[in-house]
């Protein structure tokens, strides 16, 4: 069996818009691609690490441990071996408390690229493979989260290109989750249910070439 680490934040985590509840693991991408994986015979076991807020290289002032390079490291070297690490991060980097724009989240992406390739794995154990998944572009914020996501369509213009960039120059596969999934209507962040499928369904696609 291969195993492969999401590394995420709400948006894998499956949060369902406007609530606080959670998507069960078939329905979230994360699991659909778990399932679709193992339909086509690659025998894999997809850990999910999709924590609520999470940001790049960012602090939450309000939670502590949304920086997403805390115990990145140690998580990689108690997974290892690992035949693929998905990073899908960003949204959070344009919260209302930050004044970030596209590049400066795809600086904080190529810190999270170093961090998983500097991780102190047992010796002759490789570092794994990295799928940078980009999220789709935000809408309005909508609802109880609005007040956090203030201004986040602007500051997150320019990402799927940004984080491309920063995926090439690291060597690190890419995939753009807006050139196949929206962002709920809902809220303008989240995804609903259909779009963790239509996603976890196009990434058993990518992600079943990267295995063979």
């Amino acid at each position: 069996m291969r195993h492969i680490l999401v590394y995420g934040d709400s948006l894998s985590w499956g949060l369902i818009p406007t609530t606080r509840k959670r998507l069960s693991f078939e329905e979230r991408w994360p699991g659909v691609l778990e399932i679709g994986l193992n339909s086509a015979e690659h025998h894999v076991r997809v850990v999910e690490d999709c924590l609520n807020g999470r940001r790049t290289v960012w602090d939450d002032p309000f939670k502590p441990g949304r920086n997403g390079t805390l115990g990145l490291a140690q998580r990689i070297e108690s997974l290892t071996p690992l035949s693929l690490v998905v990073v899908m991060l960003g949204m959070n980097d344009f919260q209302v408390m930050h004044q970030n724009d596209a590049w400066m989240s795809s600086q904080g992406l190529a810190v999270i690229i170093n961090t998983i390739r500097q991780a102190p794995v047992e010796p002759g154990m490789q570092i794994p493979p990295i799928l940078i998944v980009v999220p789709p572009s935000p809408g309005t914020p909508r609802g109880a989260i609005a007040p956090k996501f203030i201004g986040c369509e602007q500051k997150s213009q320019g990402l799927a290109d940004a984080y491309k960039e920063v995926a090439a120059a690291n060597a690190c596969h890419f995939f753009d989750a807006g050139s196949v999934v929206t962002c709920s209507e809902y809220d303008g962040v989240h995804l609903d249910a259909d779009q963790h499928l239509i996603l976890g369904w196009e990434l058993v696609g990518v992600v079943s070439s990267l295995l063979k």
